[in-house]
């Protein structure tokens, strides 16, 4: 219960100070201490999956987009100085958010016990799908559509950014040229640690069918691994014209699609897995994926193509 109580402290602590920090990069560094004491804080209520995606995405992948809009903003002009806002407005903010908080704990403390859960029949259809992950199992079978759907976003979000492009820019190079680093920390972990990440993503690959991980929280790995030698200046990304990147943020959907639609052709039902060709084709499916995501997240972050590397 201490234990608890302090990392309840600190989670309270730092997001205060995030909200109060005056310069962005340090607001940046409090937001991903504050997503690394929410993935311990997961870890506390034994949701060791949402723990490794709060990990991966919510302070990793995030942070990192974070720091590039702080060094962006470094790089150009200051606006004018924004009006802050009256002591009354404050007031009012701070009874709003006071208001949203009371109100979510409200409805926490106040479900019946026990709570309405369907863990009673996902655990009893599970064995169907030969998966040991429960997580796994209603991500890729009884909510599938759902995943396909968030799969879809991931490469509609890249496409919307690639139209952002300026006049000129089209098929380039994305983001803008990174200086070299060839020292300091960020040079160091840009050689060092991609080799490390990419073992670790893939074993929480792996792994994700029968414990906890997964395509999400490896393909989150893999995109930070891209991202930490280009925002060092080590390597290029490729043209947006090139055919083969487009296929790879493409593939992972196609191939979802395509297998729910052998699902309604064989079974009736789309999405639907034959019997005993569940796993082999959630793991397919899983590995195609992680791929397409990876280099969807990591573009996602470069940005749109400079008119000055177009190609």
């Amino acid at each position: 219960m201490i234990a608890d109580l302090l990392l309840v402290a600190a989670m309270l602590i730092v997001a205060l100070a995030s909200m109060l920090a005056r310069q962005a990069f340090t607001a940046v560094a409090l937001f991903i201490a504050y997503g690394l004491l929410l993935t311990l804080a997961w870890v506390r209520l034994a949701a060791v999956d949402v723990a490794m995606t709060e990990a991966a995405i919510g302070a990793g992948l995030s942070g990192v987009l974070l720091l590039g809009a702080v060094r962006r903003l470094a790089t150009q002009a200051s606006p004018p100085p924004e009006q802050p806002p009256g002591p009354a407005m404050t007031l009012l903010i701070a009874l709003g958010c006071a208001a949203l908080a009371a109100a979510l704990g409200a409805v926490v403390l106040l479900l019946p016990n026990p709570a309405p859960s369907l863990a009673a029949p996902v655990a009893a259809n599970l064995p169907a799908t030969d998966l040991g992950n429960p997580v796994t199992g209603v991500l890729m079978s009884f909510r599938a559509l759902d995943t396909l759907l968030e799969s879809a976003v991931v490469l509609l979000a890249v496409v919307c950014v690639w139209a952002l492009t300026p006049e000129g820019g089209w098929g380039g190079v994305p983001g803008a040229a990174q200086p070299v680093q060839r020292d300091g920390p960020l040079a160091l972990l840009a050689r060092a640690l991609p080799p490390l990440g990419i073992v670790i993503a893939m074993h929480i690959l792996w792994v994700g069918a029968d414990a906890p991980g997964g395509k999400f929280q490896a393909a989150a790995i893999l995109a930070a691994m891209w991202l930490l030698p280009w925002m060092a200046g080590l390597v290029t990304p490729p043209p947006i014209a090139a055919r083969w990147l487009r296929w790879t943020i493409a593939i992972g959907p196609v191939v979802f699609i395509a297998i729910g639609l052998a699902g309604a052709v064989i079974e009736g039902a789309f999405l639907a897995y034959p019997p005993g060709w569940a796993k082999p084709l959630i793991l397919i499916i899983e590995f195609i994926l992680t791929a397409s995501i990876a280099v969807a997240l990591a573009l996602l972050v470069i940005g749109t193509p400079d008119t000055a590397q177009r190609r």
